[in-house]
This record gives C-alpha cells, structure tokens and sequence, in this order.
C-alpha cells in the first residue's frame, strides 16, 4: 500500500521504517515541528510529573533541568510516552496504557486526597484539558508547557506531488492537530477534494473528528489510542 505519514519526527521515520519492513511504499511528511519552549522548572521536590506525549519525554532528555528531577514519579498515557521517558532518564514511570482519559483516572485513583503536587508537561496546544478534568476530582494540577508543536503551513513537495496524482492510497493521522493541519494544508492549495480522496487511518475518534466533519469518505480508526492498534488497520 502506499501511505503518507504526517506525525512529526523523529517518530515518522521511526513508524515508516516499520511500516517499510511490512512491504508499504511510505512516503513522510511532517506536518508539526516540536521545538522547546524556554522555561525553567527548578528540582520541583515531592512533585508527579505528567505526561501525554513522547514530545514531551523526548524535550525533557535535553532540558537544564532533568538532573533535579529524574528521580520524580512519571505518569505517562502508553507504551510509546513511557520508553522515551526512560530513555531521557526517568527511573520511576508508569504507563496508563491508553490515552488521556486512562491517564487521568489512573492518577484520580492514585493520588484523590493526598494533596500531591502534580505538574502536566504539555505542549503549548493540547487536544484535551487534562488539569481540568483531574481539577473535577479535586486534585490540584500545574500545567507547564515546554514545547510548541508548530503546524506547516504547507505540503512538502513530495507529497503535494503524489496527493495531487493520486499515488497515495492511505494517510496516517497520529494526533487531531496533524489532521487538522493536513486539511489546512490542502485548503491552502484550493485542492481539499484530493486530499480527501485516499483512506484515512486515525489513532481515535478525537484524532479522526476533523475528517469526519470535513467529508473524508473511508475512515478508519485504531480499536486502542496506540500504534500498533493503528498500523494493524493496514492488515484489515
């Protein structure tokens, strides 16, 4: 199969070489750019860190100040968020093993009463209002955004070329904003028909809301919020 994949580095040549090594033709197109945000977190003792994205993990393995805070418990939305925790350095992490939701009654559960310091490392947009929904359960979060995910404003070459020649018989959609910012892109060029045209594989039904709105006529979304759930639509 022929796919364009729009999450951004470096997990979309990561996934493309999985995908690669299943027999598809991958074509990568990232559509955000996560870039630091200058902003100093200090040792932050007795805290619980947050996390919903590997973004998130992988800016904190370069930030100042990790060293304070790789001994702080980590909780973590999946298997994907985890791995890039460890491997900035964080000793003790626990997965949610799902999405935001999950993430958000796993720590209800663990922390309700405790009056822990939570601390939500975000990025500067996020699809959901994390502090918000653990704030209904009376759990006091701060939420501090260390990077900004920046959409493209357009196509690269590449794939504008084969969305236009109709050589792409599938695009995955990681999270809402790169779906989002792929119809952006298409509105630019005046050409969101074709780029409507090929089957659309979304991570969940929040990630494939904007394609359902705007018309997209086969979309498929992943049975669980993770990659593999995803990339096994491909065998479908």
């Amino acid at each position: 199969m022929r796919l364009l994949l729009t999450r951004p580095e470096p997990d979309a040549e990561r996934t493309a070489l999985t995908l690669r090594t299943r027999g598809h033709a991958v074509l990568t197109a990232p559509l955000l750019q996560i870039d630091p945000i200058d902003v100093r977190l200090g040792e932050r003792p007795g805290a619980v860190l947050l996390m919903t994205s590997a973004s998130a993990a992988r800016i904190m393995a370069i930030h100042p100040d990790l060293p304070g805070l790789r001994d702080r418990p980590v909780f973590v939305v999946g298997a994907h968020t985890e791995s890039m925790a460890r491997t900035a350095g964080f000793t003790d992490v626990t997965s949610a093993n799902g999405d935001a939701g999950d993430l958000a009654r796993l720590v209800a559960q663990r922390f309700a009463g405790s009056g822990a310091r939570l601390i939500y490392l975000r990025g500067r947009e996020t699809a959901g209002d994390l502090a918000g929904v653990l704030a209904r359960d009376g759990l006091r979060v701060e939420s501090v955004a260390i990077y900004a995910a920046n959409a493209v404003q357009q196509f690269p070459a590449p794939a504008e070329a084969a969305l236009r020649a109709g050589c792409v018989d599938g695009v995955l959609h990681f999270s809402r904003r790169t779906a989002q910012t792929y119809l952006a892109c298409a509105d630019a060029l005046g050409e969101r028909e074709w780029a409507l045209r090929p089957a659309h594989y979304c991570l969940s039904a929040q990630v494939a809301a904007p394609l359902v709105d705007a018309g997209a006529a086969v979309i498929r979304r992943a049975a669980r919020p993770d990659e593999a759930a995803l990339l096994s639509l491909l065998d479908i």
